[in-house]
């Protein structure tokens, strides 16, 4: 299967204030997107690619003139793959707070001249999916196809196929949770609380003092990669294998997990933005769409109006399988169609973004159902974004 190719990022500005959960509001953003395939003459095949925390609009493809450039999940999507570009008009959308191009931290606050830095309000898994909504506005989209992502872009899929029902013909819910567990949340205090007390953090006005709280950083991503990696590939990968030939008896590098951990995090903390990082882990903590329904997360589904696949791997303990079983129930209870695989895999969290032939079987096959309704489908009428 061949690969897009060579693609370029589009931007979108927006004026008109951004209401946000918390309260604030968010004018004069800019969001950055891709687009790969054609858009049919009814706009009936679009389908939206949700990005997890330290991805982007970059979904699949190649940037010209940049090695080692290729889009998060090419493996996914293209020419021919799970989610075919020949069939479908495919979007990806870099979210509000991000460092990769839409309106985030690093960017300057039009209020002050000055990057938002801290100040950048504190956005939710729901505040992008009415962000997007007004791109797919924009773009003519009145109904996607489908709404699909992996980790938290599935928190986002689950999103839209609440906040906007009629909007969505399908829901891929892929490695995702519809609420994080305490577990999680802890992980994700001890990652920011290391960025927070970095002394090159200053508050989160680094850029002015020309620095980046790169020890936070790399240890808020050693954390974070500890939790994407089961036990038993771990254990395959690196066991208790030494990078020299004995004990080094110092607080150095003994092992090769270690060298492997540092070396992610040195990776991570040259490209990523701190205050980013801080944002989007919030956002992850904050979901919880039955929060408003006591607890009932059969009750938060209950509008739901579109068919779902859910995917789960075995040996991901972030977001466990059970955590999927508890969604797949509460959709059956509302009487919705769903899909379910759990794939027994042994990568962990990291499994979504991997080539497992079952898993890319089950979704390729989700998707020949999604296309034959493509040309079948009545779009609905018009409405505006919230």
């Amino acid at each position: 299967m061949k690969s897009i190719g060579n693609v370029t990022p589009k931007s979108m500005h927006f004026a008109s204030p951004l209401a946000l959960q918390s309260g604030a509001s968010l004018a004069d953003y800019t969001l950055v997107y891709e687009t790969y395939g054609q858009l049919n003459a009814d706009c009936s095949n679009a389908v939206l690619v949700c990005h997890a925390l330290n991805a982007s609009h970059h979904v699949a493809g190649t940037y010209e003139g940049q090695p080692r450039s290729t889009g998060w999940w090419d493996n996914m999507v293209g020419p021919g793959k799970a989610l075919d570009t020949d069939r479908f008009f495919v979007i990806g959308v870099n979210n509000l707070g991000s460092c990769f191009g839409s309106t985030g931290p690093m960017h300057n606050n039009p209020a002050t001249g000055k990057p938002y830095g801290a100040a950048f309000p504190v956005v939710t898994v729901e505040d992008w999916v009415h962000a997007q909504a007004r791109l797919a506005d924009e773009l003519g989209i009145r109904q996607f196809a489908a709404v699909m992502g992996g980790s938290l872009g599935g928190m986002q899929a689950t999103a839209w196929s609440v906040l906007y029902p009629e909007r969505v013909r399908h829901c891929l819910v892929i490695a995702s949770t519809p609420k994080l567990s305490a577990q999680n949340i802890a992980f994700n205090d001890v990652a920011r609380q290391a960025i927070l007390t970095d002394p090159d953090y200053h508050a989160g006005d680094f850029y002015a003092h020309g620095v980046v709280p790169k020890n936070g950083l790399r240890v808020a991503r050693m954390i974070g990669h500890i939790t994407y990696l089961s036990d038993d590939d771990m254990a395959e990968k690196f066991g208790r294998d030494l990078r020299g030939k004995d004990y080094q008896f110092g607080y150095g590098i003994d092992f090769e997990i270690e060298s492997y951990l540092r070396y992610q995090g040195d990776k991570f903390s040259e490209y990523f933005d701190a205050n980013t990082y801080l944002l989007i882990t919030k956002a992850l903590d904050y979901f919880d769409p039955a929060r408003a329904f006591g607890g009932d997360l059969t009750a938060a589904l209950a509008n739901t109006q579109a068919e779902f696949l859910l995917v789960s791997f075995s040996t991901d303990w972030r977001f466990a399988p059970e955590r999927s079983r508890e969604m797949v129930r509460a959709l059956v209870k509302n009487n919705r169609k769903v899909s379910y695989a759990e794939i027994d895999a042994p990568h962990g969290h990291d499994a979504f973004l991997l080539d497992d032939a079952r898993y890319m079987a089950v979704v390729r096959t989700y998707y020949d159902r999604v296309w034959q309704q493509v040309d079948r489908v009545v779009m609905p009428a018009h409405k505006e974004a919230a």
